[in-house]
């Protein structure tokens, strides 16, 4: 058996796609035109990389993009007034602090300090408690991603047996909540879990999000599952370079799986895809019109 391949460039195109539709009708019919506003700190490479790319899908879409850049010494109170503005400004609906932020600055303060409901990374206490209570909350991008993705493939996920390997507040966690809202039976495993193959072998539905590279092998996978890797790792080759893997190892788990993401071109590209819904949806909540359907949970 070779699992089918979740194509998930092909996924997020036809998301972005619903999202400019949305875009339109806001601004054909209310006059308003959601905006994305990010802010970058520093000068980190792999951070420069998504801004850009966050950027140019935002405005493919037809949405206005607002770029803050700042050098990496710039004081809390300075960045933390940026936030303050942006929360005021009514022409920003969704506001993203590209993370990791240099040492000096405190994550969770500045994090804490968006208004939740432009919050579209989904990381403001306020959203993981409204989330983990399941209520209306902004939603992080990638478990967002990964659920739209598992619905599109299952249609319901009522009853299956689910299992996360991690538990990060990034992923692992409100992946757990998000499949719990679906009626999954959810079982989140971690490097200290004992006989961790063994948990994973009976899991209708893994998602693997650990960071290390190739952890997963295909006889821990129950035949017929389906595998979201959520893991982007960069592994050198042996003939001098560099390539990508999942957390994943892909091959031998296409053998056994019923179907599979692929890494790369598999979860990454929803995240972005998944920012821009975030940003319609926080559009709509705050004006008062209805919420984009299957763009939301």
């Amino acid at each position: 058996m070779t699992a089918t391949v979740i194509d998930g460039k092909a996924f997020a195109a036809k998301v972005r796609g619903k999202v400019a539709e949305h875009v339109a009708r806001l601004k054909s019919e209310h006059g308003i035109t959601p905006g994305l506003a990010v802010v970058l700190v520093g000068e980190d490479p792999a951070s420069q990389v998504y801004v850009r790319s966050k950027g140019k899908q935002t405005v493919e879409v037809g949405m206005n993009s607002y770029e803050h850049r700042f050098d990496a010494d710039i004081s809390e109170t300075e960045l933390l007034e940026t936030i303050r503005q942006l929360n005021n400004d009514p022409d920003v609906h969704g506001i993203l602090v590209q993370l990791p932020l240099p040492k000096h600055l405190n994550e969770d303060l500045v994090i804490n300090s968006i208004d939740p409901a432009k919050d579209v990374d989904g990381f403001h206490i306020s959203n993981v408690g409204l989330l983990g209570t399941g209520q209306k909350s902004m939603v992080p991008c990638t478990p967002l991603g990964c659920l739209m993705m598992l619905r599109d493939h299952h249609g319901s996920l009522s009853g299956m047996d689910a299992v996360v390997i991690g538990r990060s507040n990034i992923v692992g966690k409100p992946m757990a909540q998000l499949l719990l809202g679906d009626s999954c039976t959810v079982t989140i495993a971690h490097s200290r879990t004992k006989d961790l193959a063994g948990v994973v072998r009976r899991a209708d539905i893994v998602v693997a999000a650990v960071g290390r590279p190739e952890m997963v092998p295909g006889d821990w996978i129950k035949p017929g599952a389906t595998v979201i890797d959520v893991g982007i790792n960069r592994v050198d080759k042996p003939e001098g370079g560099t390539r990508l893997v999942g957390d994943c190892q892909f091959d031998s788990c296409a053998a056994v799986a019923g179907a599979i993401t692929p890494v790369p071109g598999g979860v990454g590209p929803m995240t972005i895809a998944c920012l821009l819904a975030n940003t319609v949806t926080a559009c709509c909540r705050a004006n008062g019109l209805a919420e984009p359907q299957g763009l939301t949970v």
